[in-house]
């Protein structure tokens, strides 16, 4: 199923179809391959991850606008198929070595510690940003975003 249409059927569950716009939505995936989108959809589709973060320089290379509080996304497993609406309820900007226990609990993997989260989150950075000509540092800054699915 195509993106728009699956976001026609969230807006017509919820008795919205007539305001339906193509601008009203992104779609995205969590990580950065198909194994990795399937492994973190399922404890979004769990009600265990309701967070999660990027680097600041993602957006910046890319020149992507920030999300912001409101912003729907569709969220693609790894086939690129849509498997639930997300929600954005807060954005904010902090360092990877300011990260606390609740967001590395509520991002929903692993052990769910901030242990696993520095790890997990130092290989991914370390595989990726050199992609874009930067290099993980404990103190690069992060777009932290928590969300709640209103969707599945």
């Amino acid at each position: 199923m195509k993106p728009e249409e699956y976001y026609k059927e969230y807006l017509m569950s919820i008795g919205k179809l007539a305001e339906f716009s193509p601008n009203d939505f992104i779609t995205d995936s969590f990580g950065d391959s198909p194994e990795l989108a399937d492994k973190l959809l399922e404890p979004v589709l769990k009600g265990i991850k309701t967070a999660t973060c990027s680097a600041l320089w993602e957006y910046e290379n890319e020149k992507n606008s920030m999300p912001n509080v409101g912003l729907i996304t569709i969220v693609l497993d790894g086939k690129e198929q849509p498997s639930c609406i997300i929600e954005t309820t807060e954005v904010t900007i902090r360092k990877y070595n300011a990260v606390d226990e609740v967001f590395a609990k509520d991002e929903g993997e692993g052990d769910l510690s901030l242990e696993y989260w520095r790890d997990a989150h130092k290989r991914f950075f370390s595989r990726t940003l050199p992609d874009i000509g930067r290099e993980f540092t404990e103190d690069m800054l992060l777009v932290c975003e928590r969300f709640k699915v209103v969707w599945k």
